[in-house]
């Protein structure tokens, strides 16, 4: 298991991400608890990207999306399915991006300096396992890139790490 991250913030978006992805085969171990894999996760990401404020999973009980391991300020610990980016990126089963948290309708605000969002929900088995909530305190922060990279990020996580 890597312990060390190497970041490169002189390079494009998408070469930093894929970095990222390969040292994240390493870091990552569908051998460890998942508490541990979603924690260094959430510590890579942040350590990769500046724009990054916040950065966290939100897991599904059935019932509610609860706060797991993140990086950042603390955070809301429940979110209904439907309410908020997360919730409602989890019951469309699709990636938001928000550019202005400001104008989405019913926006959960747990950090009052996040700007911009990105949501990604997580299946399993085509079932809501939870969301991987990524926040930056500037607008507009977030874009198809991002997008493309952080659901890849997702659907290794899911189908390599997840048991």
């Amino acid at each position: 298991m890597a312990e060390f991250l190497e970041v490169k913030n002189d390079v494009q978006l998408s070469e930093q991400y894929e970095l990222l992805i390969k040292q994240l085969k390493s870091l990552l171990s569908k051998d460890e608890r998942l508490i541990t894999n979603l924690a260094n996760l959430t510590a890579a990401l942040k350590q990769t990207f500046d724009k990054i404020s916040w950065v966290g999973f939100y897991l599904y009980d059935g019932e509610v999306l609860y706060l797991g391991p993140f990086q950042g300020k603390i955070a809301c610990t429940t979110i209904k399915i439907g309410k908020g980016v997360c919730g409602t990126a989890a019951e469309k089963r699709e990636t938001i991006i928000v550019p202005d948290v400001n104008k989405f309708p019913g926006h959960i605000f747990c950090d009052p300096d996040s700007k911009s969002e990105i949501v990604i929900p997580m299946f399993k088995n085509n079932k809501l396992i939870g969301v991987l909530d990524v926040d930056s305190d500037v607008f507009n922060s977030f874009d198809e890139t991002d997008k493309k990279y952080l659901e890849e990020i997702v659907r290794f996580l899911t189908e390599e790490i997840i048991i």
